[in-house]
C-alpha cells in the first residue's frame, strides 16, 4: 500500500510562492468508483492509501458565486513528490473574490472594472474612430432609457461579443453594470444601435 496526500495551493503570480487557495469554497476530489467523491474544504488536503495509479478529476467551487472548475490531475506513484499546474480563468468575479484574485497577484487587468494599458490604449484609438453611422453619445443615452429586461439582454450581448479590450464593471452591492462604449469592438457597438433603435424608435 502506498500512502499519498493531495493539496490545493496557489501559485503567486509574481513571486512564484505558494499562498492559500482561499479564492474557492470547496474542492470536490472524485476518485476512482470504489472511493466515492471526497468533499473538502480550506485548505483542501486528502490523504488516503492505495496501490493504484489513476486519472483524477477535481471540481474547484469558486467564492461568491465563482461557479465550478474542472482539475484533471494524474495520481502516480513514478516520484516521491510532484507537482502539477492548473490555469483557471474567471469570467467578471464579483468584488470579494476580485480581492482575493488580487491578493495573489491573478488578477487580470481587463477583468471587473481593472483597465489594463491597452485597454486605455484601444479606448483612445476608438474614439476618434466612432463606428461609422452610430452616435456614440446618442448610444449612450439610448442605452440608459431602456427597461430593466431590454437591459439585461445588453448585459448578455456585451458578454457574448466583448473582447480582451472591453472594459466592464459589475457592481453587484449597487445593481449596476458598467461599460465603456469606446472599448466595445465595433460590431457590438452596431448592434447595440440596432437593438436600441429597434426598442426606442424615434
Amino acid at each position: 500500500m502506498r500512502a499519498w496526500n493531495i493539496r490545493i495551493v496557489l501559485v503567486h503570480e509574481n513571486t512564484g510562492e505558494d499562498v492559500p487557495a482561499n479564492i474557492f469554497e470547496k474542492a470536490t476530489y472524485k476518485l476512482h468508483p470504489t472511493f466515492g467523491d471526497l468533499i473538502k474544504k480550506p485548505p483542501f488536503k486528502i490523504q488516503e492509501e492505495g496501490w493504484g495509479e489513476f486519472d483524477m478529476r477535481i471540481i474547484v467551487t469558486g467564492m461568491d458565486r465563482g461557479g465550478d472548475h474542472e482539475l484533471l490531475h494524474d495520481l502516480n506513484f513514478q516520484k516521491e513528490r510532484y507537482e502539477a499546474e492548473h490555469k483557471i480563468t474567471f469570467k467578471n468575479p464579483k468584488p470579494n473574490l476580485l480581492e482575493k484574485l488580487r491578493e495573489s497577484g491573478s488578477a487580470g487587468g481587463e477583468e471587473n472594472g481593472v483597465k489594463s494599458k491597452r485597454a486605455d490604449d484601444s479606448a483612445k484609438k476608438n474614439r476618434k474612430r466612432p463606428e461609422k453611422g452610430v452616435d456614440m453619445e446618442k448610444l449612450a443615452d439610448s442605452l440608459q432609457r431602456l427597461g430593466e429586461e431590454d437591459l439585461l439582454t445588453v448585459v448578455q450581448m456585451v458578454h457574448e461579443n466583448k473582447t480582451a479590450d472591453t472594459y466592464t464593471k459589475n457592481d453587484v452591492e449597487q445593481g449596476e453594470f458598467h461599460v465603456d462604449l469606446y472599448t466595445l469592438p465595433d460590431n457590438l457597438v452596431r448592434m447595440l444601435w440596432d437593438y436600441c433603435v429597434e426598442k426606442l424608435p424615434s
